[in-house]
């Protein structure tokens, strides 16, 4: 079978779960990529209903779709954040956020991860993606003046809070694909360097590839993928349009997301500036086999349009697939 073609229902999550199922299947999507908050994929009913990852199943085969992955940005988020306030609130189950002092909502949410990774093997999964948080994204401005002493205290602290995490991932057989992205411990490529060598390069630590959050930071994601391509655990196809004029910066002004006065802006997947046809044959490069996941986000476009628009463009180019011969092979008379 082609790699499969997902939809990360992180995005839909208002909706219920079977409705999200028969939109996706109506579209031609081969599965879900499913996000476990809604009622898509619930960690503890998993864990302690026997019937529930089975009622899960049951509507996914209805459908005709498959599971590959599932996801947990929100819990992971809150493992090393700082600060913790009413945002983790406004995302995190309540019984992660219990009383809401901070470094019991991060031991809880440490916990709540390794409970994904036990929840994800019941379903049958091999990889969880999400967020890490982290202790010194706030310094990033490095002003007041941020001594090197606290940003390895950073990287310290992301290995002292995921190493126990990964413990659990490696004894359930279940990898975690952190995300790279701005407000993490990786968020660009020399912090991806330093986030893989604080864990010692553990292989329950890799990486989901979304070339959007490389854009608008200038970096080349072709270049990511050839270089950690042994650490691509997965694929989200989310795309990004800059608009940096003069007026419009950077750090997009605390603007509102499809507000025209911002510098970038996520679009609907084949419209920004990904270089998607690059990061295909990249992919087809590394020997890269796994699900390609659309996560459809875009503040200026209805998704019930963009989702399946998305999928008739990833599904193209997700056909180019290697020769099996060079094509200056028929140029040889050998014998």
């Amino acid at each position: 079978m082609p790699r499969p073609i997902t939809l990360f229902t992180g995005q839909w999550a208002d909706l219920p779960f079977e409705e999200v199922c028969r939109l996706a299947a109506g579209w031609g999507y081969d599965g879900l990529e499913i996000a476990c908050w809604g009622d898509h994929f619930e960690v503890d009913k998993a864990l302690g209903d026997d019937g529930y990852v089975e009622r899960t199943h049951e509507i996914l085969n209805k459908y005709n779709l498959g599971v590959w992955a599932v996801s947990n940005h929100l819990a992971g988020q809150a493992v090393c954040d700082y600060p913790i306030d009413e945002r983790h609130k406004a995302i995190l189950p309540k019984r992660v956020w219990g009383d809401g002092d901070p470094e019991g909502v991060r031991q809880r949410a440490a916990e709540e991860m390794k409970d994904t990774a036990r929840a994800a093997a019941r379903l049958g999964v091999s990889t969880v993606i999400g967020f890490t948080g982290s202790s010194i994204w706030y310094t990033v401005a490095m002003f007041p003046p941020t001594p090197d002493a606290m940003v390895q205290r950073g990287f310290a602290d992301f290995a002292d809070r995921w190493n126990p995490i990964l413990d659990v991932f490696d004894e359930v057989g279940v990898r975690f694909a952190h995300e790279v992205h701005p407000t993490e411990i990786a968020y660009d490529y020399w912090t991806t360097v330093r986030t893989l060598e604080a864990i010692g390069h553990r292989p329950a630590f890799g990486l989901n590839f979304d070339p959007s959050h490389f854009v608008w930071q200038d970096l080349d994601p072709v270049g990511f993928l050839l270089d950690f391509h042994n650490r691509i655990y997965h694929v989200d196809c989310k795309d990004a349009k800059r608009r940096v004029n003069g007026r419009n910066g950077r750090l997009s002004s605390h603007l509102p997301w499809a507000d025209l006065r911002r510098g970038w802006d996520f679009i609907s997947t084949g419209r920004g500036d990904v270089p998607w046809e690059e990061v295909f044959r990249a992919l087809n490069a590394i020997g890269y086999t796994g699900p390609i996941s659309v996560e459809w986000e875009d503040a200026g476009m209805d998704r019930l349009q963009g989702a399946p628009e998305a999928l008739e463009f990833v599904r193209r180019l997700a056909a180019i697939e290697p020769p099996s011969a060079a094509f200056d092979a028929a140029f040889s008379n050998a014998d």
